[in-house]
């Protein structure tokens, strides 16, 4: 067991990048997609603008205004300005309804929660690209995650001749 040291150090280092992806996940959720979420859960058109207003503030202020989120290639479920464009229509969409009808103000609410929803695998599920919690430094986090797994592996493989 002379390799504890340095097991417990690459085990650490390892978890490091990882919580941090967590915590920035859940800080996204807070004050960004629960919102969303909620706009799309919404029964009145008042609360939708309101949470709706609410995430776009967070897009403008945390710069989620365009860009992709990936990495290697490009791929349009990462279009962060096709994302922010379609939410900025959703607010437009229920401020020209504020003073309609019972049924255009329903209608507007299907049509901002089929904007901001899809049906994924668990039901339905916000519409957000993939890694938005990262960006701008999603390049950063894969590279620190490439070396946090190489970590932990290497921790492993010490672990497993270690016990040998």
């Amino acid at each position: 067991m002379k390799k504890l040291p340095l097991i417990i150090w690459l085990v650490i280092l390892g978890l490091i990048t990882p919580a941090i992806c967590g915590i920035k996940y859940i800080q996204f959720n807070q004050d960004c997609g629960g919102y969303l979420k909620q706009a799309a859960d919404a029964n009145t058109v008042e609360i939708a603008l309101d949470r709706v207003s609410r995430a776009l503030d967070y897009m403008d202020k945390k710069h989620l205004t365009g860009g992709y989120t990936s990495v290697i290639y490009r791929t349009e479920d990462e279009n962060i300005g096709f994302w922010y464009t379609n939410v900025k229509a959703c607010k437009h969409e229920l401020e020209s309804c504020l003073d309609g009808t019972q049924l255009e103000k329903s209608n507007v609410l299907m049509k901002v929660r089929e904007s901001l929803t899809d049906n994924g695998e668990k039901g339905t599920e916000l519409t957000v690209p993939a890694g938005i919690h990262k960006y701008p430094s999603n390049t950063l986090f894969a590279i620190l995650n490439t070396i946090s797994a190489i970590m932990l592996g290497a921790a492993f493989i010490l672990c497993y001749i270690d016990i040998d």
